[in-house]
């Protein structure tokens, strides 16, 4: 029997047993980074604030050892929760895609039974599902994280992992990766271009977003006759000098979640144009005369 053929259980059950191994890799990837998170808020932020108190004098403070770094740590668990979503392109695109595409087992499978848009929806919801459970994992517990202690934290909310790891565009992400590398896949039918064009495709996408961020909802802005301080937290997008004083435009901190939303729904439609053309494709290429 095929490894693509549909045994009993169905064909959901056989693409666990085929990638069990990356799912296995997933879980254990979000258990420790989760387990990080709670021992930054259970047990570091407080060795942090011991530490501070020993070492600072006056207004000086001496270095911290890294074990007692709360917001370095937090930066590090941060940014992998952040980008996460490049190495969930690449699974998709070279060992959930790219390589049953390119040594014919996916054609196999068609020929057995298993039509190409049911083969091609089984392989996508299980991957859906535990990007969607493990995104939510670790952005919650990374919002706890950084509500834990304000002085602690030395990372601005509009810094760009900080950014992303608050809030539902983890998810976003894991899922647009997931699409995009589907469609790569059927588009390249290789595994290893497949992965590398996938891991690219996202990666540029979270640049130019990251880049443009800023323009994503209306600014405010301020005029006065000299310098002035903006509100505390506040993004400051531009400055300058006019004939009659001082600008800026600025996010206040209550921007984020406009920010943060508008930015989710753009990735979010950029994966369901990759889904419904990921569909078509493979419709047309197996549905065009030999």
């Amino acid at each position: 029997m095929s490894a693509l053929t549909a045994p009993r259980g169905g064909l959901p059950r056989t693409v666990l047993r085929l990638h069990r191994p990356a799912l296995l890799t997933w879980t254990v990837f979000v258990t420790a980074l989760c387990g990080w998170l709670v021992l930054l808020t259970e047990v570091v932020a407080d060795r942090a604030r011991a530490a501070e108190a020993r070492t600072c004098v006056t207004d000086v403070c001496g270095p911290v050892s890294l074990l007692d770094s709360f917001d370095l740590q937090l930066s590090w668990a941060g940014t992998l929760v952040c980008y996460g979503f490049l190495a969930v392109a690449a699974f998709t695109g070279g060992a959930l895609i790219g390589r049953e595409l390119e040594s014919g087992t996916a054609e196999l499978a068609w020929t057995q039974g298993i039509s190409p848009a049911r083969w091609l929806t089984a392989k996508l919801a299980l991957p859906a599902l535990a990007v969607t459970a493990g995104g939510t994992a670790l952005t919650l517990l990374f919002r706890r994280t950084w509500a834990a202690d304000p002085d602690l934290v030395g990372e601005s909310w509009f810094d760009a992992y900080a950014f992303v790891a608050r809030g539902p565009l983890v998810v976003a992400y894991g899922l647009c990766a997931l699409a995009v590398g589907t469609l790569t896949a059927l588009l390249l039918r290789r595994t290893l271009p497949s992965l590398a064009v996938a891991t690219g495709t996202m990666w540029l996408l979270n640049a130019v977003l990251t880049y443009y961020r800023g323009q994503l909802w209306p600014t405010l802005h301020r005029t006065a006759p000299r310098s002035f301080d903006l509100p505390d937290g506040a993004w400051e997008v531009t400055e300058g000098r006019t004939a009659h004083g001082w600008f800026a435009t600025y996010h206040p901190a209550s921007h984020y979640w406009p920010l943060h939303l508008t930015e989710t729904a753009i990735v979010a439609a950029v994966a369901a144009l990759a889904v419904l053309l990921a569909f078509r494709l493979l419709k047309h290429r197996t549905e065009s005369p030999a």
